[in-house]
């Protein structure tokens, strides 16, 4: 059974999307056994005690610059002896120190279809407005491995929603996070905990 490591700044709505798919039992061959998060107070801590996973607020305000942060998370990662790592809706961009010690074991979800609309700061609200600012007709979410440049990480799933034309960068949001996110990143995490993803050539294929 793989322990998997969620890491959150927020609210959580991806957290309580994989806390019920564990609950449901579709998370197979690995568990949720702890949750970090940046911040102190936020809500996703809440989802996590409500369903009994242990937390550990590790306060991003407290380090003068990503590398000692990315250290002091690392070192919890491996306290915790994580299999698999999970961002979701973590705000802070790790230090290759973290990405470097577990190569293929961070996952992300992005809330566009990768290449288009992602990097550094293409987060939240911001990855929706510029979707709709060009005018796209489809747009949706995607699930990738984590390497030391931004959503540069091998794609994992994708999944579509169509852009509908008086759509607000809210709306759009919502939309993705319940028939895309909240899907596909619980399956992808029960794919890599059942070792159906293969890494080739820096590409990820199911198995």
């Amino acid at each position: 059974m793989k322990n998997i490591v969620v890491l959150v700044s927020g609210g959580g709505t991806n957290l309580q999307a994989l806390i019920d798919s564990q609950a449901r039992g579709e998370i197979k061959g690995g568990r949720i056994t702890c949750v970090i998060s940046s911040k102190d107070g936020v809500f996703a801590l809440e989802r996590a005690k409500k369903a009994d996973i242990p937390t550990v607020v590790i306060p991003r305000k407290e380090y003068t610059d990503s590398k000692s942060y990315s250290e002091a998370i690392l070192a919890e990662l491996d306290r915790q002896k994580a299999d698999l790592i999970v961002l979701a809706g973590f705000m802070t961009i790790l230090d290759e120190c973290v990405t470097k010690a577990y190569d293929y074991r961070i996952i992300n979800v992005h809330p566009a279809l990768i290449p288009s609309f992602c990097g550094e700061g293409f987060y939240g609200l911001k990855v929706h407005e510029k979707a709709l600012e060009y005018g796209v007709k489809v747009s949706g979410a995607t699930i990738h491995f984590v390497n030391e440049k931004a959503d540069a990480g091998a794609i994992i799933l994708q999944g579509v929603v169509n852009v509908e034309n008086d759509d607000t960068p809210e709306i759009l949001q919502r939309r993705i996070m319940e028939n895309v996110e909240w899907k596909l990143l619980p399956k992808a995490v029960s794919l890599f905990c059942e070792d159906r993803i293969e890494i080739k050539d820096g590409k990820a294929y199911v198995k």
